[in-house]
């Protein structure tokens, strides 16, 4: 990216985030979908994403849900169980930016856009990602990828809506489990950044 568009983006970062404070107080005391699971601290069998989490002492919050194998939508599914509203719910998915494989972090109930991805990563096309390819290099199976302790560490950029709750959920790293951190540890441990790559 370049050295004008990051400045737009630190300055859309810092209005959305001027915006998101005067709503933080209410949504960490009143989030009625998400108070369900919230304080669980049990985190399960451990994971590489939770590992990695563990051993940078970032906190989070694991959540757990019965996953269906019949579910064709991995997020939604994750969002109705857990009873936590779409949009604070992300996905993670794996595009190819001319060759080079990297990770887009996304609002379960949106679409990434692809131009978007590519003008953000630096490149001129983007592509979905083979999902053998997207297995084999993060090490996850298809619905449990995580942005998280990947096999292989790749440029991530995650949404730029991330900023608008205090904390966000993201796949653990199996189907079935979720962790819930703050979207600024998420792009400190991966080394990530955020852009509006997100899409209806």
């Amino acid at each position: 990216m370049s050295s004008s568009g990051a400045d737009g983006t630190t300055r859309t970062v810092a209005r959305v985030q001027q915006t998101a404070a005067q709503q933080t107080a209410d949504r960490q005391t009143a989030d009625p979908q998400g108070t369900t699971h919230r304080r669980r601290a049990d985190h399960g069998a451990a994971t590489p994403a939770t590992l990695a989490l563990t051993a940078a002492g970032v906190p989070f919050v694991a959540h757990t849900y019965a996953h269906d194998p019949r579910a064709t939508s991995f997020g939604s599914e994750a969002a109705v169980k857990l009873g936590v509203a779409p949009e604070r719910l992300f996905k993670t998915l794996l595009a190819e930016v001319d060759g080079e494989l990297v990770v887009a972090v996304v609002p379960s109930s949106g679409s990434l856009d692809l131009k978007a991805l590519a003008a953000a990563a630096g490149g001129k096309r983007a592509a979905m990602a083979d999902a053998a390819l997207a297995q084999r290099r993060t090490g996850y199976v298809v619905g449990g990828i995580s942005p998280l302790g990947q096999r292989t560490r790749h440029r991530t950029f995650l949404d730029l809506s991330a900023v608008l709750a205090p904390t966000i959920l993201v796949s653990g790293g199996r189907r079935g489990f979720s962790v819930e951190l703050a979207p600024d540890d998420l792009l400190t441990l991966t080394g990530g950044e955020y852009a509006e790559i997100g899409a209806p």
